[in-house]
C-alpha cells in the first residue's frame, strides 16, 4: 500500500516560505508619527526590524524599539498586516506586523541607537508617508484608518488605501 501522504519533515519543506517583520506606530502629543532614519538606507521608516528565528512579531517589535530607541513600549493593538512580494535581491515575500505603540508623552526619553540610525523624527501623517519608499509607505495612512476604526487593515500588494 502507497503512503498517500508526504511524512511531515518532507510535506514542510515543500512549502513556501516568507521574511516577517514588525514595526511600531508611535505619535506625539500633536498626533505626528515618529519615524526613523536608518544609516544603511536613503529613506525614513517605521521603527521596528525583521523577526528572529523563535521569535512572534510582537516580541520582536518589542525589542527593536527598546534595542533602536531605548525605550520599553510594549506593542499595542495590531494596526496593519502587510504583504509584500519579493523585490529586488529579495527572494522571497515579506509579511510585516504594524503594531500601535501609542501616543509618547516624552519624546525626550529616546536614546537612539547610533549604529543604525541617523535620526528619529516626527512628521505629519502626510509628511511622513512621502519620506517612506513606495512599497511601505501605504501603511501610514492604513495604520492611521486602524486607529480610527479600532480595526486592523490588511495590505495586499499594490493596494490602494
Amino acid at each position: 500500500m502507497s503512503k498517500p501522504y508526504l511524512d511531515p519533515p518532507e510535506w514542510y519543506a515543500t512549502l513556501p516560505t516568507i521574511y516577517t517583520s514588525a514595526c511600531m506606530l508611535l505619535t506625539d502629543e500633536h498626533d505626528r508619527v515618529l519615524l526613523v532614519k536608518p544609516n544603511y538606507r536613503p529613506y525614513w521608516a517605521i521603527p521596528g526590524g525583521v523577526v528572529e528565528a523563535g521569535e512572534a512579531p510582537h516580541e520582536c517589535v518589542t525589542r527593536e524599539i527598546t534595542e533602536e530607541l531605548g525605550l520599553t513600549v510594549p506593542a499595542g493593538e495590531l494596526l496593519v498586516v502587510d504583504w509584500v512580494p519579493p523585490y529586488g535581491q529579495r527572494p522571497r515575500p515579506m509579511m510585516n506586523f504594524l503594531f500601535d505603540g501609542g501616543t509618547l508623552t516624552d519624546p525626550g526619553r529616546i536614546r537612539l541607537q547610533t549604529d543604525e540610525l541617523d535620526a528619529a523624527e516626527f512628521f505629519s501623517w502626510e509628511d511622513a508617508a512621502t519620506r517612506m519608499p513606495d512599497d511601505t509607505a501605504a501603511r501610514i495612512p492604513a495604520a492611521r484608518r486602524a486607529r480610527k476604526n479600532a480595526r486592523t487593515v490588511y495590505l495586499p500588494a499594490d493596494s490602494a488605501v
